[in-house]
């Protein structure tokens, strides 16, 4: 009863939103003096999941997840502090419901930094930086090496520094020193009740990059063509509260792109390397180092017509490379750390069943954007195991002889938005089906069946 009085609570302020002549704006709303911004959101969505994929799994589930973020800058002048709130909850649950800290974090602070604007640039005359110190999120590039989620209930954070340096032409230079942020509790009965507790910084795992793009690269040649090239490292330790693997890699990479325009072609290219060093698990017991030898690629190919709802067609392929010998001295799966999978793969949360490891997916997208107030994409994935004797990850199924096949299935996704404020209230609805490969149904321990069905509504109420 509580649980849904809270749902009443909070659709009724959201229908009463609806019917706003203009967005309402915590700021206006509070009388807040120029130097402070204050800004927020609140979300709520319904999701249900017909048929399993994950090892173990059986029979269907839902989940009502809730998620507000309040945000707070006080410019001073040279120094801007700023501090972000993250409330996220999750209900209707069971116990086979593939609860994480993911999906529950609940009142804790997601942002507490200092930010230093307007200093000497590095990108020569007429360029800027700013560098931000403290607890903070860190979107770079395409997001596919680290992002600020954005499905996700919670969203993850780090500690350290972020230096941005930008120049007038639309180069930018990123210099990251950070180390994640653990969320807690992370026991999957205190994630089941909502349980509170305060998030803490890995000390024992830390983060580098140094990331630069720059615009128009062949002006001449191929108007509106950027490119990217970053490298990312990370180095594990263990510490008396955490096990890790011990990872040491370092990633360098680049991308080459071209947006999205009417009536005309459009690229995305992203590749990267990993070399370095783990051990198999994060046991204390194991320490026979493996040397790790991983890469990724994304390319796409798209073309935006000149027509009624303005689509965009595009053709896409997803490669991360998987672990071929499971008995060498070899860790050949490029793993997704820190970057973004749904916005290039897949419907995520209790669903989700592609991640950018171990993975070979071709696949078709098409956008439509009816209006200002209405989008969508439909898109289709063929999608398939790197190495056949490598993990699917996220259904964490495995078959160490290969005999099992290749092919995870078919998935399709698809998602629908429409502002019905616009820029304070918008609705969403996505769909997702999985169409079991071979893989998905002969792998040992795999549940059963012949696919998935999933589906989702939100609503995004922006302050």
């Amino acid at each position: 009863m509580r649980h849904a009085l809270f749902v009443c609570a909070l659709l009724g302020s959201v229908a009463g939103a609806a019917f706003a002549q203009e967005p309402f704006r915590l700021e206006e709303a509070v009388d807040a003096p120029s130097w402070l911004t204050l800004e927020g959101e609140t979300r709520a969505r319904y999701e249900t999941l017909d048929g399993q994929f994950r090892a173990g799994g059986s029979g269907s589930d839902q989940l009502l997840l809730f998620r507000t973020l309040l945000l707070a800058e006080a410019d001073t002048g040279a120094v801007t502090f700023g501090a972000e709130i993250q409330d996220s909850r999750t209900y209707l649950g069971d116990a086979g419901t593939p609860l994480s800290t993911s999906f529950l974090n609940p009142v804790d602070v997601l942002q507490i930094y200092a930010r230093f604007d307007d200093l000497p640039g590095l990108l020569g005359e007429n360029s800027a930086t700013n560098v931000k110190l403290g607890r903070q999120t860190v979107s770079i590039g395409s997001r596919r090496q680290i992002e600020r989620v954005e499905f996700a209930n919670v969203i993850f954070s780090y500690t350290g520094a972020h230096l941005i340096s930008e120049a007038e032409n639309g180069d930018e230079l990123h210099i990251l020193s950070v180390v994640p942020t653990a969320r807690f509790p992370g026991a999957r009965s205190a994630l089941g009740e909502n349980q509170l507790s305060g998030d803490e910084e890995q000390w024992g795992r830390h983060i580098w990059g140094v990331h630069y793009s720059r615009a128009e690269i062949l002006p001449d040649l191929a108007p509106g063509l950027s490119g990217e090239v970053f490298v990312y490292g990370l180095e594990e330790k263990d510490t008396r509260s955490a096990q890790t693997p011990d990872r040491s890699y370092i990633t360098p990479g680049f991308r080459l792109y071209r947006k999205p325009q009417t009536g005309r072609w459009d690229v995305d290219l992203e590749g990267a390397i990993r070399k370095g060093t783990r051990y198999g698990t994060s046991s204390a017991s194991d320490t026979q180092s493996l040397t790790v030898d991983g890469e990724m690629l994304y390319a796409a190919l798209g073309y935006s017509f000149d027509a009624p709802w303005r689509p965009r067609i595009a053709i896409e392929y997803y490669f991360a490379s998987g672990d071929e010998d499971p008995d060498d001295l070899s860790f050949d799966q490029y793993e997704r750390l820190f970057g973004s999978r749904r916005t290039d793969l897949n419907n995520t949360s209790i669903h989700g069943p592609l991640t950018p490891a171990n993975l070979s997916a071709p696949g078709l997208r098409v956008q439509v954007t009816p209006s200002e107030r209405w989008d969508g994409w439909f898109q289709y994935h063929a999608a398939y195991l790197a190495s056949p004797t490598d993990s699917w990850v996220i259904a964490r199924l495995r078959d160490p002889t290969g005999q099992s096949g290749d092919f995870i299935g078919h998935a399709l996704d698809a998602r629908a938005r429409y502002w019905v404020v616009p820029d304070s209230l918008r609705l969403e609805i996505g769909a997702s089906a999985l169409a079991f490969g071979e893989f998905a149904k002969n792998a040992p321990g795999a549940p059963g069946g012949d696919g998935t069905l999933f589906g989702y509504a939100q609503l995004t109420f922006d302050f």
